[in-house]
């Protein structure tokens, strides 16, 4: 079976993928969601001329001299308007967010009034008719639709679906992601290694990941490289049921990966396996009838890695959000030489540029076991398959580390 594109491994992954089922979800619980279906609203905001500023409420031509007194009549109040109508040579005392009254045009702010004595003022400078004024639906119209589906509900959305006067909200069900880590050499953090072993760090890695970007992770332990044992945990994700199972480690071509030979007898249907890229090459693809597999490289930069360019969209697909390119222009900090036929991912840092564009600077470690490094990169630069050597300064593209990417 020949090396993959990586963009080509991408396409299959999330070819013929269907959304989720939908769920309603208290609004206070639904930060991190994607919404399911468009979201209207169901009011007008605001449902009334609001004053936008503390001062008071007046008829703009009464303010033009700057010498007419005018008496303050009454007050209105965020939650308590006033009840009567404005006439000429009259004001109404306001605070920021109260109904404008009927008959008034204008709000001159309390800066611009001069009070005489404690029931009149005097305008110091003309209020403008409209001004300081938040017309009925100035921000959105009942009806209005303001949020899309596949929308990932940030505090933004949140506050804004309470606006529109939503308690609950339909959003997407969030993706079981079961996690198996294989290997004879893995401890669980916290335990002391024997001589011939590491801490495991790639599913506690990927569980925080999954998280970050949507899902429900399930993480089903440490199994040894034994095939039998493979075969009963591959079975106890299929019985969550996982809507995607995930396996790091085990994967390649030596005598101890028995991963792919257990998931085949378990009758997973092989879509491809190894992609022309690195970190990352022994990246296999499958299914069962309803959960997809990945399988991940050892290497923790490699399986995070992977998680980034292969998991993100397939969890994308499956919460209907759109697929993003997440790269961006920037330029070499130094000069590189040319690439093979793989594409690579070199873990850079970034300095900001005078032009805007950020100056990508790859870093001198890019071991695919090195997390030390990882952690310290900002962004991955991408070279493509058989790229000619290239100097600093020349242009290239990135993929930003940190945030909705990958922490």
């Amino acid at each position: 079976m020949s090396l993959l594109p990586v963009d080509e491994a991408v396409a299959r992954i999330v070819e013929h993928v269907a959304p989720l089922d939908l769920e309603n979800v208290p609004l206070v619980e639904a930060l991190g969601r994607t919404l399911a279906k468009p979201l209207a609203a169901t009011r007008t905001q605001p449902p009334f001329p609001a004053s936008a500023m503390d001062g008071y409420a007046v008829r703009a031509a009464d303010t033009d001299s700057g010498s007419i007194e005018l008496n303050i009549i009454g007050v209105a109040a965020a939650g308590h308007g006033f009840k009567g109508t404005l006439g000429p040579g009259e004001a109404v005392r306001l605070s920021t967010g109260a109904p404008m009254p009927a008959g008034s045009d204008a709000v001159l702010i309390k800066e611009n009034a001069e009070a005489v004595g404690d029931i009149r003022i005097v305008a110091k400078q003309p209020a403008v008719a409209g001004r300081h004024i938040r017309l009925p639906g100035m921000d959105f119209r009942e009806g209005d639709v303001l949020l899309a589906p596949g929308r990932r509900l940030g505090a933004r959305e949140v506050a804004l679906a309470a606006a529109m006067n939503h308690p609950t909200v339909p959003v997407r069900r969030r993706p079981k992601v079961a996690i198996i880590a294989t290997g004879d050499e893995l401890v669980r953090p916290g335990r002391v290694p024997g001589p011939d072993q590491i801490v495991a760090s790639n599913d506690a890695g990927l569980a925080a990941y999954v998280r970050l970007i949507g899902g429900e992770p399930r993480d089903l332990g440490i199994v040894i490289d034994d095939e039998e044992a493979i075969g009963e945990t591959i079975e106890a994700a299929l019985k969550i049921p996982a809507d995607v199972l995930v396996t790091l480690g085990g994967a390649s071509v030596g005598d101890h990966d028995l991963v792919q030979s257990a998931l085949l007898e378990k009758g997973m249907a092989l879509d491809f396996w190894r992609i022309a890229m690195r970190p990352g090459k022994p990246l296999m693809f499958g299914s069962f009838s309803r959960t997809r597999v990945l399988g991940l490289p050892g290497n923790p930069v490699s399986s995070l890695v992977c998680a980034l360019l292969f998991l993100k969209p397939l969890m994308s697909a499956l919460l209907g959000a759109p697929l993003v390119d997440p790269s961006e222009p920037a330029v070499f900090g130094g000069d590189i030489k040319e690439n093979d036929e793989r594409q690579d991912y070199l873990r850079a840092a970034l300095a900001p540029k005078d032009d805007g564009l950020p100056i990508a600077t790859a870093l001198p470690s890019q071991d695919s076991s090195g997390l030390s490094v990882f952690a310290k990169a900002d962004c991955l630069i991408i070279r493509p398959p058989n790229a000619p050597a290239a100097k600093a300064g020349d242009a290239c593209r990135i993929i930003r580390l940190g945030g909705p990417q990958l922490i």
